[in-house]
């Protein structure tokens, strides 16, 4: 009896620890919902819709989720030198103006969260020494920034107010090319707008926007103003921050950009929790392997990254990676060029090992890289 006993405390203790490791690390399997860094209205799996009234309804539950942001900043007037000469001063007077003078600008945002968080673009509030917000309900506010990620042009704001309206988040996998969608925005100052169209493509990159690139692209008519605005889907739910234009003019011409909501909300939620994005970084500048430059090394193809320079003393070079060296695979994920290789090693935890596949001399050689952190970028803003 004491040995059955036994075996069932042992078989129970086993069986709590295995429950407690699950629910902590995979609490899906256990059908709870793994917890997030802030609260966010999720939206479910849409079924058939049908415009009975056109879009209505779309715009009526996110319109009011959608700010207008406006920025001031103190700009110093530079000085000339002749108004330090005595001379000139003499005959001219005093009659120079050479106070610092304030800009404004517009854009703008999302309201996610009943915590006041709003997501915009960083352009919008880059600079900015005071931020206001007017909802669609005529309140407004000052707003404060909680982080910015400047390589992926986002940024997240705070107000505190009550009975904050949100935004539904929509699910990227229900993104097709040809979904009808609309921008919501404020474009040249007007006030608040609707406009429509389709989703054109996804996954655009090579842009030379930002430094990581997966737009959605979209010939809704995306305007200045509209910039950290919103892009939904037909039935309200948010699948974008509209970030940029194609255009000669300065208007519209039917090809816009916005970042998808799956990577909005993990920046979002790493600035909220981290006060920065935390990506991996190995310290090397690579370049495209172009049909000259792969006869010129002998290369069979052009597939990879050709690395140009090693940082002295980053990850890279302490793994033995070399100038000449053709990135081929990281993890055994294929390497095409070196955007690839900027997100893939980008998505890296800094200080996990990764298997490095490169070519050297003709030959393939392995190298285990220990990924480090990427540093943040720093913009010059004077």
């Amino acid at each position: 009896m004491r040995k059955l006993w036994l075996i069932f405390a042992q078989t129970t203790t086993v069986a709590l620890a295995v429950l407690f490791v699950v629910g902590t690390l995979k609490p899906e399997w256990l059908g709870r919902p793994r917890t997030t860094v802030v609260p966010l209205q999720e939206a479910v799996v849409p079924g058939e819709y049908v415009a009975a009234h056109g879009f209505r309804d779309a715009a009526r539950r996110a319109v009011p989720a959608v700010v207008h942001i406006f920025t001031s900043q103190e700009v110093k007037q530079p000085r000339h030198p002749l108004l330090d000469d005595p001379i000139f001063r003499h005959f001219f007077g005093d009659g120079f103006d050479d106070t610092p003078r304030r800009d404004s600008g517009l854009g703008s945002g999302v309201i996610v969260s009943p915590s006041g968080y709003i997501l915009t673009n960083y352009h919008v509030v880059e600079a900015a020494d005071q931020i206001e917000v007017s909802l669609a309900d005529g309140r407004k506010m000052k707003a404060k920034v909680v982080g910015a990620d400047p390589e992926s042009d986002l940024a997240v704001l705070q107000v505190q107010a009550d009975k904050l309206p949100t935004i539904s988040f929509g699910q990227m996998s229900e993104v097709h090319v040809g979904d009808v969608v609309l921008a919501i925005g404020n474009p040249f100052g007007v006030g608040q707008t609707v406009t429509m169209g389709i989703v054109s493509a996804l996954g655009r990159t090579h842009l030379g926007i930002n430094t990581f690139e997966n737009f959605i692209q979209t010939d809704a008519a995306i305007n200045p103003g509209n910039s950290g605005g919103a892009l939904v889907d037909v039935q309200g739910n948010l699948i974008g921050i509209n970030t940029a234009i194609y255009s000669r003019t300065g208007g519209s011409l039917g090809i816009g950009f916005a970042i998808p909501v799956s990577s909005a909300k993990n920046i979002m939620e790493q600035i909220i929790q981290n006060g920065q994005v935390i990506r991996g970084w190995i310290g090397v500048e690579a370049q495209e392997i172009t049909p000259e430059l792969a006869e010129s090394f002998g290369l069979p193809d052009t597939d990879g990254a050709l690395i140009a320079g090693v940082v002295r003393g980053s990850p890279a070079e302490q793994a033995g990676i070399q100038p000449g060296d053709v990135l081929l695979a990281v993890n055994q994920k294929a390497i095409r060029d070196p955007q690839e290789m900027l997100d893939v090693i980008a998505a890296l935890t800094p200080g996990q090992d990764a298997a490095f596949r490169l070519r050297r001399a003709k030959g393939i050689t392995e190298l285990k890289v220990k990924i480090g952190q990427r540093p943040p970028l720093r913009r010059n803003t004077e």
